[in-house]
């Protein structure tokens, strides 16, 4: 009888989570395939532990490296060396890492150092600006660099590896994990004290806002926006989940707080957050995830980022670039509450994303990447 394969799943931020349970899930269901190895460097301690207790996942190793105001160097140098550690304790056949953390450079690093195959899963998005998003860009390249397996998830995240000589015969286009993920968490008997405020006939605008390179003038910028859309739209509620920098929550208390129809609340978990956006009618974020999320929704988003590694939502028409100035900002989401034919046109383009089966095909890559090893040993 054939041993399951020892997957080590290495990941520490909530986008990370939402994206590798799927794939921790789907893999627990075929046991004699394989045996997952769950790493996680809490990155984004609070954020990634509701995230594990609602997909019931426990980390074999909880490495809790995450410090307050330490720097990216600090912080990749020290999971580099937890993580040195754990690989020599578990000796896993594959390591999987995802996106575009701190954590994934580290384990990537981690992994090829070792010299065990790396799967990258979301791997190719690209702005091709290696500060924008900072410094998420250049940690996405630089795995992609150290990685074995591809899984790309669109036909154009494919072509941006091919275009960098990746082997065309380790590329797999998938979809992304996030939209399966979504199966788990959207429920139509969904409740929560923050949407039974708002009246029904009210229209919720959904924001998030937390990239490094917003702090400061440019989130100013959109709250002075996103204040104004709601005071001049009567029937519109705005929901901010304030993200726990306390820069972040000073500047949306002082700027948000305390004003009729804006609603400030903790971050929500995975399954508040897909359910909020699932009742809203338009999402504001600076976020790479929520991009792909909401079309699976059917909610128009404006991204508040001059640039996008997620170019497809925009090719689609799902998503709208607006940057960070109030004029922009504005501009669009006037348009969207008020031009039901152009809201229609984003609510319902397709999904460029995916199907909600990336977590089977990824499986099915990796179980077919250990069957082809094992015949050339043959």
């Amino acid at each position: 009888m054939a041993v399951p394969h020892k997957i080590m799943m290495i990941f520490g931020t909530r986008p990370g989570a939402i994206k590798m349970a799927p794939i921790i899930t789907e893999m627990r269901s075929l046991p004699d395939q394989f045996d997952p190895i769950v790493v996680v460097t809490a990155q984004h301690r609070r954020l990634l532990d509701q995230v594990l207790n609602f997909f019931a996942i426990e980390p074999d190793f909880d490495l809790n490296t995450m410090q307050p105001r330490e720097s990216l160097s600090e912080r990749t140098s020290k999971m580099l060396h937890h993580l040195d550690n754990v690989i020599n304790a578990a000796q896993p056949d594959m390591i999987l890492v995802v996106g575009d953390a701190s954590t994934t450079l580290a384990a990537g690093l981690a992994g090829f150092y070792h010299k065990i195959p790396i799967g990258h899963v979301e791997a190719g998005l690209r702005t091709y600006d290696k500060y924008a998003p900072f410094p998420e860009e250049a940690n996405r390249q630089l795995t992609d660099v150290l990685s074995d397996l591809y899984f790309a998830p669109t036909t154009l995240s494919r072509d941006n590896l091919l275009a960098e000589r990746h082997s065309a015969s380790n590329i797999f286009v998938t979809g992304n994990t996030s939209i399966d993920a979504l199966k788990y968490t959207v429920r139509s008997d969904y409740h929560h004290p923050t949407l039974d405020k708002i009246p029904a006939n009210h229209r919720i605008l959904l924001l998030t806002m937390q990239r490094r390179e917003n702090l400061g003038t440019p989130m100013r910028r959109v709250f002075h926006a996103v204040r104004d859309i709601v005071e001049t739209n009567s029937d519109v509620d705005l929901i901010y989940p304030v993200h726990p920098n306390p820069d972040v929550v000073a500047m949306a208390n002082d700027l948000l707080g305390d004003r009729d129809r804006i609603h400030l609340v903790d971050p929500l978990d995975v399954l508040d957050f897909h359910n909020f956006a699932a009742r809203s009618t338009l999402i504001l974020t600076d976020s790479g995830g929520v991009q792909e999320e909401a079309p699976a929704l059917d909610k128009p988003v404006l991204v508040l980022r001059n640039k996008t590694e997620r170019p497809e939502g925009v090719t689609a028409g799902t998503v709208r670039l607006v940057g960070t100035f109030p004029e922009e900002i504005q501009r669009a989401a006037f348009e969207l509450l008020n031009d039901n034919r152009e809201y229609k046109k984003m609510a319902h383009a397709p999904n460029p994303f995916g199907d909600g089966n990336a977590a089977k095909r990824i499986l099915q890559v990796i179980q077919d990447y250990f069957d082809n090893k094992e015949k050339q040993t043959e």
